[in-house]
Parts: structure tokens; C-alpha cells; sequence
């Protein structure tokens, strides 16, 4: 199998245009050809006029009011959580009903998965929640993001929905609530019915984009009198791009296509997103919440100077404008349609008005800087800087270790579209995780990581950028897409013969964080 798929899919990859710039796979001298230049990006500029940075009196007016004089503190009810979806924990793939998805088919298919794994067993989540759940209590978190399997729910994507779909899911959510931890639904983490995807090829339907709507209203009617905060679609950026995408990086359900198409399907899972959101309104019971996860294009300014954070902001902007700006402005960018020209996506002004229904909160995926951005000579607005070869990494060749993403993204989007709810809704790192003779795992890469990235949290929450929550990626070692079983995200080693869960130093750390609502 080639070496490239040492990339873990939760690498973001941006969806600003057609394939922004030109990038180096993982380690392996392959790149992406990407085309979008600086000269196509004049268009958004002039729409950042008004200077965008928060003013010191007001940092230091927030820093006050939410320390209560400890300098390393985050705000008062912040949200401490867990992170993990279906298809990587659950096994359990032909119990009750469930139907067929597209990774599981994907992983039958030779040399897709690097050591020939599958999520047939994963972590049997399904028949451990309780255990699990004590995980997550033991840790004191008080929420958990975990991700519905629309192929449980609806075993051929539409028709008539399987009764026994959801009664896992209702299980675990009164588990959830009895130990005091609040749920939060994630509707869409990458396994689509694979009826769907045979009937209609999956995202690049409009029909697909519709069944995802209806799915998103039969689950909300059932689950939130008791889940009040709904995540409809999580990273676009990563699913698109590598499962229908022209990169040599490749995951379910490996369709290859051009660049025209790329943007129309992309274009679909905006569209679904907007419906699913319409949907959850709808049905949904009083007080829910919905919002979307997205692995956005971090742009990092190089110098923290004000030309620099200015052309960050219009970086970010126009980077995810074939997505996540779509939805926050409900209209795509001119530099976006000037550039795409022939290739962009077909749509009507209706559909603009569903992509753009409001959100009510909105949830950041960020492991590592997507792109640091310099302040050009020409008008442009920004321009990309390469990352040098000798960055920093985890132990996924794509995970550069850069903290300052987890300060600037969030900053940037609360400017960008006033934005008053956030919540990290992906962080963490991959790491040897080596157990000791006597068992124990000092995962000390995984601390040196998540003490950066929180206190680069922590100062965005001291200047008032509306942060609200955490969720570390992952509860447990898991299915790692494709990597298989080779890559551990988890507080919690998991020993996948025996399913035994043994907390790492990094949970006690994040134990102790939780605990003192402060770094440590």
C-alpha cells in the first residue's frame, strides 16, 4: 500500500476553491496539485475593510471578569468533553438491523487500510458503553460528542426507518445523563448507507443531500427531549476531498473525480447540512440547538503584527469559501466563483437561502495549522507561506504541531461572522503510546501537545473569543480510518485483543485539568 495513506483523514484540507495550493502529502514527495493563487483572491479583500482585532481594553476586561485572578483559568461552566464517532468504536456492524456503509465496504477492498483492518469489532463500544461511559466519568468530563449511524437508523438511507436503530443510541444517552454528562449528536461522521451510495453515488446527488434531511428530522423527533445540542454534518473538508477527491490520499468511498464535480458535491453536503439544520428545527423539541463541525482552513499569520493578522483573516475567509463560509454568509464568495468559472457548482438562490439557515453554534476541529499567511504587496489580501520540512510532527507524519491554530482559528471566525458559540469539537494527538514494563503509558508527546494547544485555548477565552467547550480526539484508541489499528488518539489504550481500557498519563492530566478548570 502506498505510503501516502500514512495520512490520517482528520488532516484538514481546505475547501476555499478549487484546491487552494500546493501542498506535500505526508512524507512522501507526492503533492496535490493545487491551482488557487493569491491573483484570484482580490474579490474578498475589500469585504474586510473594517479592522477585525479585539481591542486590548476589551481582552483585559474579559481576562478579568472570567479568571477570577487565576491567569491559567478558562471561563466559568466551560464544557469539558470526549469526542469519538460510530463507525471507530462500535463494531457491532450487523447487529439489529444495522445496514451496510460505505466503509464497510471500503475496508474489504484490498490495500485501502493499512494493516487490513476493519471496524466489523472496533472497541465493541456497542457492548461496553457502560464501561465506557465510567471512563468518561472517572475523567470528569461533563459532556460527550458521539456520532449517530445513519445505516442503523435508515438501513437503506431513506424508507422506512429500523426501530432497533436508535434504541442503541437511546441506551447510551440515558447512561450519558445518569452519570451526569451531557450528550451532544453528531449526525454524520463519514458512514453513509451504501444503499445510497448505489443508488444515487452518494454526495454527488441532490437526493442524498434530501434523505440526509429526513434522516436529520426522524432522529432529532426521537432523541432531543434529552440531547439539546445537534452537530449535523462533521469535516466536509476531509470526506470531500478524500473520498471523492483527486488527491492521491484516498478513504471511502474512493470515487475519483473532477474538479466540476468535486465542487457540485461539496455543494451537496452544504445542502444537506442546511436541510439537516431545517429539519432539526422542525422536529426537534424545545430548546435544541444545532450546528455544524468542520475541520476549517486554519490560516496562521506568520508575525503577529497588524498586516499579517489582517491577511490571516482574509485568508480565512476566502480558503474555506467552497464550504463553511458558504454556510456562515449564505452566498459564495466572487473570488471563489471567478476562479472556479466552468467548475463551479450548479445551484439556485433557494438553495443559497437553505445552506445559509443560522446556526447556533458552531464547532472547530483543529489539530494543527493549516496554512501561515503573510501580508502580500499586491491586493490580493494574503499569501501563503510553505511549511518548512523540518516542522514539528506527531506521530502521524501529517499532524505538524503547530498551537497557535487553536488561538487564531477561533479568533478569526468569531470576527469573521460574529459568531457567539464555539466549541472545539476536535483536538488531540497521535502518539507511540509505548506501555512500560509494570503497564503503565507515559504518553509525555500527547502532554507536551495538549498543554500548547490548551494554552493557546486558554488565551483565546481570556480575550473574550466565544470558546464555550473541549472535546479531545479521542476517549480511546480506536479505528483510525485509514491507518487502521496503527495510530492511538486515546486518553485510554485499548489493547484491541482484549478490549482491556487502560487510562494514560495524558488522562490524568486531563483529569486534573478538568478538575481545577485551569492548565496545569
Amino acid at each position: 500500500m502506498s505510503n501516502a495513506a500514512t495520512l490520517r483523514p482528520h488532516a484538514p484540507c481546505h475547501c476555499g476553491g478549487p484546491d487552494a495550493i500546493s501542498r506535500p502529502v505526508a512524507d512522501t514527495g507526492v503533492a496535490v496539485s493545487h491551482r488557487f493563487t493569491r491573483r484570484h483572491l482580490v474579490g474578498g479583500a475589500g469585504a474586510l475593510a473594517a479592522g477585525l482585532a479585539i481591542s486590548p481594553a476589551e481582552a483585559q476586561q474579559s481576562a478579568t471578569a472570567q479568571s477570577n485572578g487565576n491567569a491559567r483559568a478558562f471561563p466559568k461552566d466551560f464544557v469539558w468533553g470526549t469526542a469519538t464517532s460510530s463507525y471507530q468504536i462500535e463494531g457491532a456492524v450487523d447487529v439489529d438491523g444495522r445496514g451496510r456503509s460505505i466503509w464497510d465496504t471500503y475496508t474489504r477492498l484490498p490495500d485501502k487500510i493499512r494493516d487490513r483492518s476493519n471496524g466489523d469489532r472496533a472497541v465493541e463500544h456497542f457492548q461496553r458503553y457502560k464501561e465506557d461511559v465510567a471512563l468518561m466519568k472517572e475523567l470528569g468530563t461533563t459532556a460527550y460528542r458521539f456520532s449517530i449511524a445513519w445505516p442503523r437508523v435508515f438501513p437503506d438511507g431513506t424508507g422506512a426507518p429500523n426501530p432497533k436503530g436508535l434504541d442503541f443510541y437511546n441506551r447510551l444517552i440515558d447512561e450519558l445523563l445518569a452519570n451526569g454528562i451531557t450528550p451532544y449528536a453528531t449526525l454524520y461522521h463519514w458512514d453513509m448507507p451504501q444503499a445510497l451510495q448505489d443508488r444515487f453515488g452518494g454526495w454527488a446527488s441532490r437526493e442524498t443531500a434530501k434523505a440526509f434531511g429526513d434522516y436529520a428530522g426522524h432522529v432529532a423527533k426521537h432523541i432531543t427531549d434529552r440531547v439539546k445540542n445537534v452537530f449535523t454534518i462533521n469535516e466536509c473538508a476531509t470526506f470531500v476531498d478524500f473520498g471523492y477527491g483527486i488527491a492521491p490520499i484516498e478513504m471511502a468511498p474512493g470515487i475519483k473525480s473532477t474538479q466540476k464535480e468535486l465542487n457540485q458535491i461539496r455543494h451537496h453536503v452544504a445542502l444537506g447540512h442546511g436541510l439537516a439544520v431545517q429539519a432539526v428545527r422542525a422536529h426537534g423539541h424545545a430548546g435544541t440547538e444545532v450546528g455544524v463541525a468542520e475541520n476549517l482552513a486554519s490560516c496562521i499569520p506568520v508575525i503577529e503584527t497588524p498586516e499579517h493578522i489582517r491577511a490571516s483573516e482574509i485568508a480565512t475567509r476566502e480558503m474555506n469559501g467552497g464550504y463553511l463560509t458558504v454556510i456562515m454568509e449564505g452566498r459564495y464568495t466572487d473570488a471563489f466563483l471567478a476562479y472556479a468559472g466552468a467548475n463551479a457548482p450548479v445551484f439556485t438562490d433557494e438553495d443559497l437561502k437553505i445552506i445559509g439557515s443560522p446556526i447556533d453554534f458552531l464547532g472547530l476541529n483543529i489539530y494543527m495549522p493549516q496554512h501561515y499567511v503573510a501580508a502580500p504587496a499586491d491586493a490580493a489580501g494574503f499569501a501563503l507561506v510553505p511549511t518548512p520540512a523540518s516542522f514539528p510532527r506527531m506521530d502521524s507524519d501529517w499532524l505538524r504541531v503547530g498551537p497557535e491554530a487553536m488561538y487564531w482559528a477561533p479568533r478569526n471566525v468569531a470576527k469573521l461572522w460574529n459568531v457567539k458559540k464555539i466549541f472545539i469539537t476536535e483536538n488531540g494527538a497521535s502518539a507511540a503510546d509505548k506501555p512500560a514494563p509494570d503497564g503503565r503509558i507515559f504518553d509525555l508527546d500527547r502532554i507536551m501537545y495538549l498543554r500548547a494547544y490548551l494554552g493557546q485555548l486558554q488565551r483565546a477565552t481570556s480575550e473574550g473569543v466565544p470558546v464555550q467547550g473541549y472535546f479531545h480526539w479521542s476517549l480511546m484508541d480506536n479505528f483510525e480510518w485509514i491507518d487502521g489499528y496503527e495510530k492511538r488518539f486515546g486518553l485510554f489504550h485499548v489493547d484491541f485483543n482484549t478490549q482491556k481500557r487502560t487510562p494514560k498519563l495524558s488522562a490524568e492530566f486531563y483529569r486534573k485539568l478538568i478538575a481545577g478548570n485551569a492548565l496545569v
